[in-house]
């Protein structure tokens, strides 16, 4: 294989995972266990692979398998030590005009963000650590977690939540925190709806996991969103849960005077309700400009374009 074959197919392989998911008809009801010839663990896996991973993500739409499976019978991943991948680790690595930086250790890391996932497109073909992607397996994509790494992804809309297997690179699409394996997104809810509010919590191997806890940041009473209703002792791998709200984050300052200019900026575009909020990071005072609450994903998404295009600052996501 090439020096230049080799570039090219990484290129390909780190640009795979960054397009966007798109709203699908809801499952038939999943009673099936996971294709044997596809089955996690099976020595007789074979995935159509009959394009070349070029053409394959040539490709504008994804889907999951004809059937749906039954997630329950997938084992999830448990942590353990693993050297890191040879591939996929180097940093700084750039993708569609931009540098991402991969974290020395996934110790300590917990973010909130959208999930996105892939599936049918992607089955079978190597991953950005080398290894092929298998849709069955509770795996996931993630542009700084090292390869591997282990996380719990939980589902803030529904509590509900998986241990995945990070060993691939993305998603690169704007807005998004990370991309899981199809099963995984079945697990938890994210798919077919397409993307989801998550958690996502770095784990590592020998260490006891923290008791999962879904809550939103505590606000005033007027502004306090209404819980879910759940039961009193919820089942396993799910969390109680109090409806998360979402925002576009236009900045962060250390002082009052610049937060309330660049608040000013974005409220002057119209572009809905404009709040600067006060919050500790590392014994620091941060105020942050954040515009919402919105509505959903889809919302998140157009204003946050708007903003680019105003020439307001690139915005982040902020989940409470």
């Amino acid at each position: 294989m090439t020096r230049g074959f080799v570039l090219l197919l990484a290129a390909a392989l780190l640009a795979g995972c960054g397009g966007k998911k798109t709203h699908r008809a809801a499952p038939p009801v999943a009673t099936r266990p996971p294709p044997a010839s596809t089955a996690p663990g099976s020595a007789s896996a074979v995935p159509e692979t009959s394009l070349s991973q070029a053409e394959r993500y040539r490709q504008t739409q994804d889907d999951g398998p004809r059937e749906a499976i039954d997630v329950s019978r997938i084992e999830e991943p448990e942590p353990k030590s693993e050297p890191l991948s040879r591939y996929g680790n180097r940093s700084p690595y750039s993708v569609l005009g931009r540098t991402y930086e991969v974290l020395p250790t996934a110790r300590g890391y917990v973010e909130r963000g959208i999930s996105s996932w892939y599936g049918n497109k992607f089955h079978g073909y190597m991953t950005s650590s080398f290894e092929p992607y298998d849709m069955y397996k509770f795996t996931a994509a993630h542009k700084s977690l090292p390869l591997p790494s282990w996380a719990r992804v939980t589902n803030l809309e529904n509590g509900k939540s998986v241990v995945v297997r990070v060993n691939d690179r993305g998603p690169f699409h704007e807005n998004r925190l990370i991309d899981l394996s199809y099963a995984a997104a079945v697990k938890i809810g994210v798919w077919p709806k397409g993307t989801g509010l998550v958690e996502v919590r770095a784990l590592m191997p020998g260490e006891i996991e923290p008791e999962a806890r879904v809550a939103a940041t505590v606000s005033p009473p007027s502004q306090r969103a209404k819980p879910v209703a759940t039961p009193r002792s919820a089942p396993a791998g799910t969390a109680a849960v109090v409806q998360p709200r979402i925002y576009l984050q236009v900045g962060a300052f250390g002082e009052q005077s610049n937060a309330e200019r660049a608040a000013q900026r974005v409220a002057a575009a119209q572009l809905g309700e404009v709040r600067v909020v006060e919050a500790s990071v590392n014994g620091r005072s941060v105020r942050r400009v954040r515009l919402g609450p919105l509505r959903d994903v889809d919302e998140a998404d157009r204003l946050a374009q708007e903003l680019r295009r105003l020439g307001l600052g690139e915005p982040r996501v902020a989940i409470d």
